[in-house]
């Protein structure tokens, strides 16, 4: 169309100057070529416009694609270079709870660089020191809270529905957290990893070190959740293996003392479960027990180590780097807290303490581990 109509105008231009030139046939010829040339010359006017119109199109287009790809980039965490505050909350200082945390800020730190910052509170055993920390890290919007301990954990879930929470160091969610129907994951905003050695297990070790024992004593701390979970799963198994067990309780570190001097006068063999309150005591526990000959089966390695003869024991810095692992998952690539399952240590070992089954004359069989002495 756009040819047609550049033809015909040069045509009546050419025409009209022709008329006015009053000459023969030369004229007329070169009139037809103007023609041509100017009709010509139309169509590439015509062509190079619709080209430069398309490549103008697909330039927007090449253009709109890229903004979508930068506006999908920047909602990635790592895109964006967004830093996170993550609250950590500890029951209480000691070795297994101590190493959990720096698996965790080690996981965050190889993974995130310098975009993490930790702010670090220890409750010194006390839940409501427990609470008012959460409730800190709750007004100051965290990004994310780490709770170390059972204690630390349940003053979490009290403290928001809304913030990430990862666990650490908790032996049973479905007890700490009083679910029912456990299926693995909490449906809430609550996740973790767990210490809990397979109990059965450690029933086994106990029997394995002490087949001649009659009385067990099952020294726990009445407050933790976590602790009678433990002492009335491995009860059945003892049991079930020949041995009476008798509970020994208290009610915190002050009264310590007089329950494990009367457990060590009454029993062949003690029992610890992985308790925080007894983990933060051990000297007190090992000062009664060593010079009655009362050896201790610890429920975890930090125990052991202080006034145990063996255990069954995990890794506490494995559990919290998985812990800073889940927190990565949820942080930088949404993960849904509510339906990320527990995490279980990948491994136990059978460990010793040589200074006081030496001490105590007790040979230790193939296959277990010495604990390290402490640094």
């Amino acid at each position: 169309m756009k040819k047609s109509m550049a033809m015909a105008a040069a045509a009546i231009l050419a025409l009209s100057l022709a008329g006015c030139s009053g000459q023969g046939s030369e004229p007329e010829e070169t009139s037809a070529a103007s023609v041509e040339t100017a009709a010509e010359t139309e169509d590439t006017k015509a062509e190079d416009t619709e080209a430069t119109g398309e490549a103008s199109e697909e330039s927007g287009q090449a253009e709109a694609e890229e903004d979508a790809k930068e506006e999908a980039g920047s909602a990635s965490g790592s895109e964006s270079g967004e830093t996170y505050e993550i609250g950590i909350c500890q029951l209480v200082q000691h070795p297994a709870l101590d190493s959990a945390t720096e698996g965790f800020q080690a996981a965050l730190t190889e993974l995130l660089g310098d975009r993490v910052d930790f702010d670090l509170q220890n409750a010194a055993g006390d839940s409501a020191t427990c609470a008012s920390i959460i409730n800190q890290f709750v007004s100051s919007g965290d990004s994310l809270i780490l709770a170390n301990g059972t204690a630390a954990l349940q003053a979490a879930a009290a403290g928001t529905n809304e913030i990430p929470i990862l666990g650490t160091s908790i032996t049973d969610y479905a007890t700490a957290l009083d679910i029912d129907g456990w299926t693995g994951t909490t449906g809430t905003n609550i996740s973790g990893t767990s210490d809990l050695a397979p109990l059965d297990e450690q029933a086994q070790l106990l029997n394995e070190l002490f087949p001649e024992a009659k009385n067990v004593g099952l020294l726990y701390c009445s407050a933790e959740a976590n602790s009678a979970y433990q002492v009335n799963t491995i009860r059945g198994y003892l049991e079930e293996l020949g041995y009476t067990c008798t509970d020994y309780t208290f009610a915190d570190s002050n009264d310590l003392a007089s329950v494990v001097t009367n457990a060590a006068s009454s029993c062949d063999v003690i029992y610890i479960p992985t308790d925080n309150t007894a983990a933060s005591s051990t000297g007190i526990i090992n000062n009664i027990c060593l010079p009655a000959g009362i050896p201790i089966i610890a429920g975890e390695e930090g125990i052991c180590g202080g006034c145990g003869v063996a255990t069954l024991s995990i890794d506490y810095y494995d559990i919290g780097y998985a812990a800073g692992e889940m927190a990565y998952q949820i942080l930088e690539e949404g993960a849904d807290v509510s339906s990320m399952e527990i995490a279980y240590a990948p491994e136990v070992t059978k460990k010793y303490n040589a200074d006081i089954c030496s001490e105590l004359g007790i040979e230790v069989p193939e296959g277990y581990e010495a604990i390290a002495a402490a640094e």
